[in-house]
């Protein structure tokens, strides 16, 4: 059995037991070194009361666990006792090195210690008293060093249980940063997929409500422009359930077992096909793209179509505008985007005139920019040349690469008094 194992072993056992096993060792090897020891000069032969002595010591060791100290003062006046009976010396010394070690390696020893050293140092004066050897004669080794080898030995135990322990607490402190960091990257996760479900279901919704409408009123009088628009509406709708699929379709996923292949995530060509879901029942959208256009990173793109998604949402539910404008502009560092539409700026009222607040659509296109580095605007505004109040939606990311660099970067910047979306 390796030493390994045996350390493990004992370190098994019940508190008690392990006491029990260092009493019983103390108290047979104390008996033994007490019935061997010869009488020298004018020494008592060893006698009941010398076992009796010897026994003490040994069961006095057990408070050592929680009173060290107080477990060297016993056992070191039951040694005193016993040598001033004049029983041979040394021989009950196994207790004595016992509670000098447990006294090096208590956590908090400043008083154990103190005894300690009284003890060494009186035992060294009284052998050098009654031997007639000098301080540092080799006569006091078998005693003295003996001593100062047991604290050495406590310390030695102590410094390593102290390094154990800073280990240890380092180990837990890096599993709960671990923790942190998953429960981090959950929320974040989860918040995405929110963002992703609000931002599809809320402009379906919005796209059918008007296109039902229309094609509720037509119904009769235009069967033609009914059916247009109830074929917007099922376009409207297998698009939803397509990006819907595809955003639940991550939970869903253990370890690439549905082996589906993700629809493309939709970008600024896909800018367009928001103005035709419109076309017929709701405002007249028009989508202008200025600079010189480039590839730009997905998520750029994809960031850029659902903030000019939620703003035509914002128009449709909120508003009753007539011309919705998404403005497109690229640069050398990014991509500027601006939705602007004629509503009167005062779209999602609570009270007065004007009086907005921020819903759960416009953070949400705020924690998109900023994700990405980029900042967000909104609020109402004046068109030029007097036609009319209206609300404007303002945003600029960067073309960055690096996805590291399009994790939040930066707080983002709500600007004026952005409109109230209450449950979208």
């Amino acid at each position: 059995m390796d030493l390994t194992r045996l350390r493990r072993r004992a370190e098994a056992l019940p508190p008690w037991a392990g006491e029990a096993i260092v009493c019983a060792a103390a108290l047979a090897v104390s008996v033994y070194r007490i019935g061997t020891a010869t009488p020298d000069g004018g020494e008592r032969s060893p006698d009941a009361w010398a076992y009796g002595l010897g026994l003490t010591m040994a069961v006095a060791l057990p408070i050592r666990r929680r009173r060290p100290a107080l477990a060297l003062s016993v056992v070191f006046l039951l040694w005193v006792i016993y040598h001033v009976a004049n029983y041979p010396g040394g021989a009950p010394a196994v207790p004595v090195w016992i509670a000098l070690y447990s006294v090096a390696a208590a956590p908090r020893r400043r008083m154990g210690l103190a005894l300690a050293g009284w003890l060494i140092v009186s035992d060294a004066l009284a052998r050098t008293k009654y031997t007639g050897a000098g301080l540092f004669d080799a006569a006091l080794d078998g005693s003295t060093v003996v001593f100062v080898a047991a604290l050495l030995l406590g310390d030695s135990v102590r410094s390593r249980r102290a390094r154990r322990a800073e280990f240890e607490a380092r180990l837990a402190l890096l599993a709960a940063h671990r923790d942190q960091v998953a429960a981090q990257r959950l929320t974040e996760e989860r918040m995405r997929i929110a963002r992703e479900l609000h931002d599809v279901s809320a402009h379906t919704i919005a796209v059918i409500n008007v296109q039902a409408s229309v094609a509720a009123e037509l119904l009769t009088e235009a069967p033609d422009q009914a059916r247009e628009a109830l074929d917007a509406v099922r376009r409207a709708g297998g698009e939803a359930l397509a990006e819907m699929r595809a955003t639940v379709g991550v939970l869903r996923e253990r370890d690439g077992a549905e082996g589906g292949v993700a629809p493309p995530a939709p970008g600024i060509d896909r800018l367009p096909d928001l103005a035709l879901a419109c076309a017929g029942g709701g405002p007249r959208v028009e989508v202008r793209v200025e600079g010189e256009r480039r590839p730009l990173p997905r998520l750029v793109e994809f960031t850029a179509y659902r903030i000019a998604q939620e703003s035509l949402t914002n128009a449709l539910r909120h508003s009753d505008a007539d011309l919705v404008e998404i403005l497109v502009r690229y640069d050398e560092a990014g991509l500027a985007l601006e939705i602007r539409d004629d509503g009167g700026g005062g779209h999602g009222r609570t009270g007065r005139p004007g009086d907005v607040t921020e819903g759960n659509g416009l953070r949400g296109m705020a924690e998109r920019a900023a994700g990405l580095g980029g900042r967000l605007t909104s609020g109402p505004f004046e068109w030029p040349n007097g036609a009319g109040r209206g609300f404007r939606v303002r945003a600029w990311l960067p073309a960055v690469d690096d996805d590291v660099t399009m994790r939040k970067r930066g707080a983002s910047r709500v600007g004026d008094r952005p409109r109230d979306e209450e449950a979208t």
